[in-house]
């Protein structure tokens, strides 16, 4: 099988603005530390080829023994790995897991997923599942629809929010994206374009991708949503679909009123557009629930709702669905064969356990993550008084600006320490957004100051001299 390469172009696009005039610290360096960055986010794929070193210098406009010596120190350090004959190989050192740090520092915790632990309700879905499993031991287990109870349960939920729903109209999955995964294959073919907002979740952004499809960005304003923008992006790009998360957007945290909703419905029927949204969110609201599902304002079938059991319910619950017109599904179901065979049946029936006690645990969860998201709120202006975060409606996390395009250079700081942060680039294309930071508020308070007092000394000596030496897992 034909070993995938990084293009030149892409992988320029990809570091972005990893250069500073930083007198302190090597260009080498710089070099090797946006393309760790890469390797550690998902953005440059494992097992990929990068460019040779002749050609990435000229790119680069850098010097040969500029570049070599930055690839030197990736393979040292295990993240490169050479090969007779297919140059530069991404890899991960052995033992890097998702809280590992670099050589010789001792990990301490992921800050690049935000998400909440297991509550007490998870072990009694569970509980609840296994004693509901023997009624379904005589059959198969294969059901690429989804178990009847399950999807009734969650159509009934639709109906609630304002959307008729039927139980032909859900699907159920496992988890959103490989929901979005199964629409792309449905819906898009190589070369298809995908709007997308800017910023956006990253894990979107890699299925897109994955698809052999093209992201094209439509900025989010200072609040709301830029519909104009929306409206004429596909009107000039012609994509296949869209993708909108507009319940608590993953990274920004805001909600799209029901004005909006309207517009984006007006849009896609005009147009013709198949609309994804992700609700994954949805139920993580801090001072009121958002408006009626986007789909609710559809009138002509074009927009796709996707949901999830992960952020409302607990991450290892890998259970999603996706809501369509009943000849949408049926299509669907068609396409997921070449994928896989359904979702494991112990997880449905804990869903079902799970959906009948949320309005019982969920205001619970949501006082948590309010308490969590005002103490880091309160220490992030104390000890980060020059970054600028905007409220969040609802979600897990900040979407931080810094004063200074350094994201990057900090993450790979943090990473040195053993504290890993998703930089501003993870959550667009081309590069975009290293004044931005996505922080999660999701982590136990104390832990979180804990996180934030170690990243402080790196922040401010980076900030004024650029300078993100490491040693002993101190900044020097």
């Amino acid at each position: 099988m034909a070993q995938r390469r990084t293009g030149t172009a892409s992988l320029l696009k990809l570091l972005g603005q990893w250069h500073q005039d930083l007198p302190r610290t090597p260009v080498y360096r710089q070099l090797a530390d946006g393309l760790r960055l890469l390797i550690l986010d998902g953005r440059l794929p494992l097992e990929s080829r990068l460019p040779g070193e002749r050609e990435l210098a000229s790119a680069l406009g850098l010097s040969r023994t500029t570049v070599a010596t930055a690839l030197a120190q990736l393979r040292d350090e295990g993240y490169l790995l050479s090969r007779h004959g297919s140059g530069s190989i991404a890899v991960l050192p052995e033992g890097t897991g998702p809280v590992s740090a670099l050589p010789g520092f001792t990990p301490v915790l992921d800050l690049s997923t935000a998400a909440l632990s297991a509550g007490p309700e998870i072990h009694r879905a569970y509980t609840h599942a296994l004693m509901a499993l023997p009624e379904h031991l005589n059959s198969t287990g294969y059901d690429q629809h989804g178990l009847p109870e399950l999807r009734e349960v969650i159509a009934r939920r639709y109906v609630e929010r304002g959307l008729p729903t039927s139980a032909e109209q859900i699907m159920v999955v496992n988890g959103a994206v490989s929901g979005f995964g199964l629409i792309l294959r449905l819906l898009t073919g190589p070369g298809d374009r995908v709007v997308i907002d800017h910023p956006t979740y990253p894990m979107a952004l890699a299925a897109i991708k994955g698809a052999s499809c093209r992201p094209v960005a439509v900025s989010l304003p200072e609040t709301g949503w830029d519909t104009d923008g929306l409206s004429a992006t596909i009107a000039q790009t012609s994509p296949r679909l869209a993708y909108l998360l507009p319940d608590f957007h993953n990274p920004t945290g805001r909600c799209m009123d029901a004005r909006t909703r309207a517009t984006v419905a007006e849009i896609a029927a005009r147009t013709h557009t198949a609309i994804v949204v992700d609700e994954t969110m949805v139920d993580l609201w801090f001072d009121a629930p958002a408006p009626a599902p986007l789909a609710a304002y559809d009138r002509a079938d074009k927009i796709i709702t996707l949901g999830s059991a992960g952020k409302s319910f607990w991450g290892g619950l890998r259970l999603g669905w996706i809501r369509a017109s009943s000849r949408t599904i049926a299509s669907l179901i068609q396409v997921r064969g070449a994928m896989d065979l359904g979702t494991p049946v112990l997880e449905q029936l804990a869903a079902i356990s799970l959906f009948k006690e949320a309005d019982t645990f969920l205001p619970e969860r949501r006082a948590i993550l309010r308490q969590r998201r005002d103490a880091c709120g309160e220490a992030i202006k104390e000890l980060f008084p020059d970054w600028r975060i905007t409220q969040a409606e609802g979600g897990l996390s900040w979407w931080v600006e810094l004063p200074k395009p350094l994201a990057s250079a900090f993450a790979a700081g943090a990473e040195a320490i053993g504290i890993r942060i998703g930089a501003g680039p993870r959550f667009g294309t081309e590069g975009s957004f290293e004044r931005y930071l996505r922080l999660p508020f999701s982590l136990e308070s104390t832990a979180m100051r804990s996180a934030l007092e170690r990243l402080q000394p790196l922040w401010q000596h980076l900030a004024q001299t650029g300078n993100v030496s490491v040693r002993g897992g101190a900044v020097v």
